[in-house]
């Protein structure tokens, strides 16, 4: 793979956690190149070291040993701060359980990424409506979490997922707390954002329908990349 179109560069990441006395190796040498543009599911068993990997590709922890590059920028190495800034410019997160500001309305909980940029007040209310608008929500910039369906409360969460266009965005079973339809609405809705505004997706799931929206699957068991 060409490395100037990879977004996503791991070299023999391990990452090993103390919990008193014992070690414990969640990851053994994971090396990953992710193309921008491409969709990749990452399946893999309960332990199997799946959460350990989304978290440092996704700028939440850094790895024990081996390098991670971003977008073309080393971030295995970063200090807290820096790694936060990184984080909030090139990293979109969908989760399972939504993460909305139960308080805040659509609007409000979709420009919450671009709070902490440079963006001024008038231009981060217009990036939020014309999130929202690319996800089918128009009419509903007004409503709170509670007064959404849960397919429309994961709609607002890919919204605020793209809105600061980052260089990625992390699914983490994105689909889990749907009906099967909703579900199928969420990753047709994901393959739009896809192909529409060229997002790299990296979808955590252990769901084979979920996985075969995607271009590719990469299996971790025990900590390593097993295909």
């Amino acid at each position: 793979m060409n490395t100037i179109e990879s977004v996503v560069q791991a070299r023999d990441l391990t990452k090993v956690y103390a919990m008193g006395d014992l070690q414990v190796h969640a990851l053994r040498g994971v090396s990953l190149e992710i193309a921008r543009g491409e969709v990749v599911a990452i399946m893999g068993p309960s332990g199997s070291g799946k959460s350990t990997l989304m978290n440092i590709l996704g700028a939440l922890d850094r790895p024990t040993s081996g390098s991670y590059q971003l977008d073309g920028e080393l971030v295995s190495d970063m200090l807290d701060e820096r790694l936060a800034e990184v984080r909030n410019r090139r990293v979109g997160f969908v989760f399972q359980n939504f993460n909305l500001l139960p308080r805040a309305t659509a609007l409000a909980n979709v420009e919450l990424p671009l709070r902490y940029t440079r963006h001024q007040v008038s231009d981060r209310r217009v990036r939020a409506i014309e999130a929202l608008e690319s996800v089918g929500l128009a009419e509903r910039i007004g409503h709170r979490p509670n007064e959404l369906s849960g397919g429309q409360q994961q709609r607002v969460a890919i919204a605020r997922a793209i809105v600061s266009r980052p260089a990625i965005v992390m699914a983490d079973e994105p689909t889990g707390n749907l009906d099967s339809r909703s579900g199928r609405e969420i990753m047709e809705l994901l393959m739009v954002m896809n192909q529409e505004h060229d997002a790299t997706l990296i979808i955590i799931t252990h769901d084979p329908e979920v996985a075969a929206y995607c271009e590719r699957t990469v299996v971790l068991r025990d900590g390593k990349v097993e295909n």
